[in-house]
């Protein structure tokens, strides 16, 4: 029936198809301008104009600082990145000519170097430094960089991607970069590498002393020529540019991209402030304009008899009734096929969404999430329990990420409410901090439930704690910290993780901690609300446990036999639960005990105690005295006293109260996890 519905409909267009007659059409070359200007940051124009990103903010003075000092509990501003970029894409490419635009722009800003750093000392290529201050040109408006080195312009997790151009003003030596200096500005072009660098020192320009500098930059696209002129906003416009030369940005051009500023910090910190900015850029385009030739030409006109005319009109009518015997034959066709198989849902070809930056989450079709995982091959898996499997694949891009496949018969068997968990995906997937593991997208077509996560490169904590080798105790609190950061931030935008655990943490290859593997099911909770009422503290109970387990370099659970095997430790302390041995180590004032002794001499013990007392402190009943997120992340910093812990262990340890009725087992409840 389908192969009668196009016989006839083909000659209706072939009908109509001999009629449509091309009109000529012109291209005009024009030139395309945008203008901004910044003299501050203070009028409404700006809440309009500028994008905020990650750790930034504008002062009261009307600048923009990177990091953001306001809130109150900000103490630490190590490993923090942060973005400015006008709101809205710039043409800087000109795809048919294959072109770059042109563009000038002039901005005044002002290195403020912290305590902390002074009396660091500079220098030196630390893996965790890095603070700088970057002019550039991004493909999306969502990313934010790597802290650190990276200076929050790349993130490495899909370099090859995402290409940026940036214009960095670094005050520290990366030697692995290739940094001639700490007081040098480079050119990146798709990498933190620079192309080229300048020694500015040799200019006169000291970048860290405390001066408003400003900085002029040209670029001719039709000739590729860039021009950098840089020098103490006091002393004018320098008469040297501290770089003039040839150089082609087009290959890591988009036709549009955002163009703003970045600045992170690392082990040594700085604040980065811009004060003020103005930027035009001209780009070369083709209008297209119709011909001057008028249409007289192409109408028919009939002879005196009305011969042609009437012969069009035949055509039309003959069109109309072809057009209508399509229409009913195909009423009729789908009526019937209704009737005969009323449970088949005719399948429509997908709906193509408009294409996202690459960095977005978005929703990715089953076929999509099929070829990534090769069919969910059992080779690509990577993890597995009774929720859920996890597979390891590719992308089209390139960039590797972790595919988490919920079950769909312990959706059912425990009562899942499936539209809740896809709508905290959803609200999740828009979470962006840089101790968090980022989700890409999701997929919920034919009653799947999946994540799609990014891949960290260097495993999951439990391989660093409990594998070959000792993790040393700066890297430990390091870690542990990272986490907090994560969960206060997870908290503060009212949403809980609900899955802590160490095999929840992910590191990265800057052994950065990052928190993932969302714990979006909560079995035996009725109710969304009761869900979000224990899930924060369900948290800080769980973090608890992790702290415990970081410190002694140990499972919370493990068999009698793996405890007896190890003959250096005594009968009492042979408990199978960590949590209970360390309650008892506190009632004994033997906490120093918990203490992994793997770790040598290469440790601080007063701070692994005091890491135990929180711990302990987390797995406080909820009125009885547990701390939220935001005061951990305080307790950790070592700089506030923590609240003293009962001299006997509470009767109940248990993630959230018992009168909730979601355990048989108060204490244990091994179901929870």
């Amino acid at each position: 029936m389908a192969s009668i519905a196009i016989f006839i409909f083909l000659p209706t267009l072939i009908i109509l198809f001999i009629h449509v007659q091309p009109t000529d059409h012109k291209e005009v070359a024009i030139n395309v301008t945008k203008h901004f200007n910044f003299p501050d940051f203070t009028t409404l124009k700006t809440a309009h104009n500028l994008m905020l990103l990650g750790s930034s903010t504008v002062d009261k003075t009307g600048r923009v600082q990177i990091p953001d000092t306001s809130p109150k509990d900000v103490v630490d501003l190590k490993h923090l990145a942060g973005r400015a970029m006008y709101a809205y894409p710039v043409r800087v490419f000109d795809p048919v000519t294959r072109t770059p635009a042109s563009f000038k722009t002039t901005f005044s800003f002002q290195l403020e170097t912290t305590r902390s750093s002074a009396a660091s000392g500079g220098g030196g290529g630390d893996g965790g430094g890095g603070s700088g201050f970057t002019f550039m040109l991004a493909p999306d408006e969502f990313t934010v960089g790597r802290a650190g080195p990276w200076l929050g312009m790349l993130n490495d997790a899909c370099d090859e991607e995402y290409k940026a151009v940036g214009i960095e003003f670094d005050t520290r030596e990366n030697v692995e970069f290739g940094d001639p200096n700490d007081n040098h500005i480079g050119i990146n072009l798709g990498s933190i590498v620079s192309t080229i660098t300048v020694n500015v020192s040799e200019f006169g320009v000291d970048l860290k002393n405390g001066e408003i500098q400003r900085a002029w930059i040209g670029y001719h696209g039709q000739d590729r020529f860039l021009e950098i002129r840089l020098g103490s906003d006091s002393q004018g416009y320098p008469t040297k540019p501290v770089f003039a030369g040839k150089l082609d940005i087009s290959e890591f051009l988009k036709e549009y991209m955002f163009v703003g500023f970045s600045a992170s910090t690392g082990n040594f910190t700085q604040i980065h402030n811009l004060i003020s900015w103005n930027f035009t850029s001209t780009s070369r385009a083709s209008l297209r304009v119709p011909s001057l030739e008028t249409c007289e030409s192409k109408i028919i006109i009939g002879n005196g008899g009305g011969g042609g005319g009437n012969l069009n009109g035949f055509y039309i009518f003959m069109s109309v009734v072809l057009l209508a015997i399509v229409a009913l034959v195909s009423i009729y066709y789908n009526h019937k096929r209704g009737r005969e198989k009323p449970n088949v849902v005719a399948m429509l070809p997908e709906v193509k969404e408009r294409p996202r930056p690459p960095n977005k989450p978005r929703r990715f079709t089953i076929s999509e999430v099929s070829s990534v995982t090769r069919c969910f091959d059992e080779l690509h898996k990577v993890a597995h329990d009774e929720r859920s499997d996890a597979y390891r694949g590719t992308l089209l891009n390139g960039c590797q990420v972790v595919v988490k496949r919920f079950s769909v018969e312990y959706f059912k068997s425990h009562g899942i409410n499936r539209r809740h968990v896809c709508k905290q995906i959803k609200a999740m997937s828009k979470l962006r901090h840089p101790n968090l593991v980022p989700i890409r997208g999701w997929c919920f077509d034919h009653q799947e439930t999946i994540v799609v996560y990014d891949y960290v490169q260097n495993g999951v904590l439990d391989d660093w704690l409990y594998g070959i080798g000792v993790l040393p105790w700066s890297r430990r609190l390091k870690v542990v910290r990272d986490v907090a950061h994560a969960l206060n931030y997870l908290h503060s935008q009212n949403h809980a993780h609900k899955n802590v655990k160490t095999s929840s943490v992910f590191i990265d290859v800057s052994v950065r901690a990052l928190l993932g593997d969302f714990g979006f099911l909560m079995p035996g909770a009725e109710s969304n609300r009761l869900v979000e009422a224990i899930g924060q503290p369900t948290d800080v109970f769980d973090f608890g446990v992790v702290l415990l387990e970081v410190v002694a370099g140990r499972n919370r659970y493990r068999s009698r036999t793996e405890s007896s095997s190890e003959s250096n430790l005594e009968s009492d302390e042979l408990d199978s639960d960590l949590l209970q041995w360390a309650w008892t180590m506190h009632e004994m004032n033997k906490k120093e005990r918990v203490v992994d002794e793997r770790m040598g001499l290469v440790l601080t013990l007063d701070q692994a105690v005091r890491v135990v007392d929180i711990g302990l402190l987390c797995t406080l009943k909820e009125n009885a005295g547990r701390p939220s997120m935001s005061e951990v992340t305080e307790y950790l910093k070592f700089e506030t006293e923590i609240p003293e812990l009962p001299s006997n262990r509470p009767v109940t340890l248990f993630p959230y109260t018992s009168t909730t009725q979601l355990c048989g087992n108060p204490y244990m409840c091994a179901s929870f996890k």
